[in-house]
């Protein structure tokens, strides 16, 4: 039985529950949100909307102890005015490491054992934090991290070219944050480096790194939040790891060689992580990325 539980019914939480469920990809889904009028309110959404689906998923508004069993759990709590006002994702870093402690004690109550997905911001930390706390093995925590910016990459990448973002592969590394960049050198359109590519067609591409930090905020200065990429990320991650797909990805996992939680490529399956991918960078890229993680390390030895 395919068995998830999504901690958080904010926009980000019940964009990604309607995504799964409306997909059918589970077959029961655990609701959870310490508002629990709020919880029983999209709970009851939802089970108003399953005679129209082609599929059925067993909906819980439930609490830690349903969880127990399930293959995976997803974090999506956070409070995204602490960005807005800061314009930086480590300001809800401090209030949600608060809450992390009280859930991570509740879940090994329970003894979950599966993969925990988490979504929260400052995402890198937060997942080596909830790594810590549940006392699982690293493997089996993952962070969204770099994996929607990334998208975010291939999409001006792919206005700028007038292509389909689709045709663009490669990463964005680093931190989730302001110390992200594209690994340059690995970009390729239609199997052409991007280098080769952009020479030819005379496209200056200069600016996509930082138009691809902004995206976020552009989104959030017009509506306040972010929900519907960020919560189709999930969606596409989870299932990935319920299907055992072993497919590359980005996503922030433990890196021996930094000792923390950073975006780099990886084979993901049921168990999480099943092996590192080897990127290779240039120069300055590796430059770019010691920084990167250096910046990481210094907040994530806050909550050591």
């Amino acid at each position: 039985m395919r068995k998830i539980g999504i901690i958080g019914m904010g926009h980000v939480g019940s964009t990604l529950s309607h995504i799964v469920i409306d997909r059918g990809m589970v077959d029961e889904i655990v609701l959870l949100d310490i508002n629990q009028k709020h919880l029983k309110a999209e709970a009851l959404d939802f089970w108003d909307a399953q005679s129209f689906l082609p599929h059925h998923t067993k909906i819980i508004a439930g609490d830690y102890k349903d969880l127990a069993d399930a293959n995976l759990i997803v974090s999506t709590f956070g409070n995204v005015n602490l960005t807005v006002e800061s314009g930086d994702r480590f300001a809800e870093l401090q209030f949600n490491v608060k809450q992390i402690r009280s859930m991570a004690e509740q879940l090994k109550k329970v003894h979950f054992d599966g993969v925990f997905l988490t979504i929260t911001n400052p995402v890198d930390v937060i997942t080596a934090v909830y790594q810590r706390e549940l006392a699982l093995p690293k493997n089996q925590v993952i962070g969204t991290g770099t994996f929607l910016d990334s998208s975010r990459l291939k999409k001006e990448i792919g206005e700028r070219f007038k292509i389909d973002p689709r045709s663009v592969s490669g990463f964005v590394i680093g931190e989730h944050g302001n110390s992200q960049f594209p690994a340059w050198s690995s970009i390729r359109i239609f199997d052409n480096p991007i280098s080769s590519f952009a020479k030819e067609n005379s496209v200056n591409i200069d600016d996509l790194e930082e138009k691809t930090k902004e995206d976020a905020f552009r989104v959030i200065d017009g509506k306040g939040y972010t929900n519907i990429a960020i919560a189709t990320a999930a969606a596409t991650l989870i299932e990935m790891i319920l299907s055992d797909s072993h497919s590359e990805v980005i996503v922030s996992h433990y890196n021996k060689k930094f000792g923390i939680y950073i975006s780099l490529p990886a084979i993901i399956g049921r168990k999480g992580i099943v092996k590192d991918i080897y990127l290779p960078l240039d120069q300055k890229e590796s430059t770019k990325l010691k920084t990167s993680a250096e910046s990481i390390i210094k907040k994530t030895k806050l909550f050591e």
